[in-house]
């Protein structure tokens, strides 16, 4: 007799970073955080979800002209986010390529050992970084004005005010 079959085939489990496991087809797209057996939370982010889930449409337009991409996606984006947050934090990233599979709604799958929101501080700090290098290059007087700007710039109280903006408690948060 056959066996029932879960559509897509099969799906090797991803070993997350506090050591248990998860099947990757049990991940929802709306999905952004997930409850884990080891009783902590951890953010859920696939390359369907855009950057502006992170930061503004603006800010992603900005990033997008000015940031040059040497691989296999078109433009500036979701998945470079997670790659900078990869080199700063290897071991707190688990990763699952899905690109074989056209079953589960995305190609790749991040989870990451921080919950969503610490997950969102830290891209916006790499983000800020990111800028604080290409001012750098830029004249002194721009450099000075983006510092003494970022004096003022409160990580914490920026990813509150933009979570609530977008209405993350919603799976059909929109961008602002």
């Amino acid at each position: 007799m056959a066996e029932p079959r879960v559509p897509g085939g099969e799906a090797e489990d991803l070993e997350l970073p506090c050591g248990e496991t998860v099947d990757p087809r049990s991940i929802d797209l709306g999905m952004r955080e997930y409850s884990c057996d080891c009783g902590e939370r951890h953010a859920v982010v696939t390359d369907v979800h855009p950057p502006s889930r992170f930061v503004p449409e603006s800010l992603v337009a900005v990033l997008r002209e000015t940031i040059e991409t040497d691989d296999d996606f078109e433009e500036f984006g979701t998945a470079h986010l997670l790659g900078v947050v990869m080199e700063e934090f290897p071991e707190e990233v688990a990763v699952y390529d899905a690109s074989e599979s056209g079953s589960l709604g995305y190609s790749v799958l991040w989870m990451t050992g921080f919950d969503a929101r610490r997950l969102h501080e830290i891209v916006v700090e790499l983000v800020v970084e990111l800028m604080e290098h290409a001012i750098s290059h830029a004249d002194e007087g721009a450099a000075s004005e983006f510092e003494s700007q970022m004096l003022e710039f409160d990580v914490s109280e920026f990813v509150d005010q933009y979570r609530e903006a977008r209405e993350f408690e919603s799976e059909h948060d929109r961008p602002v």
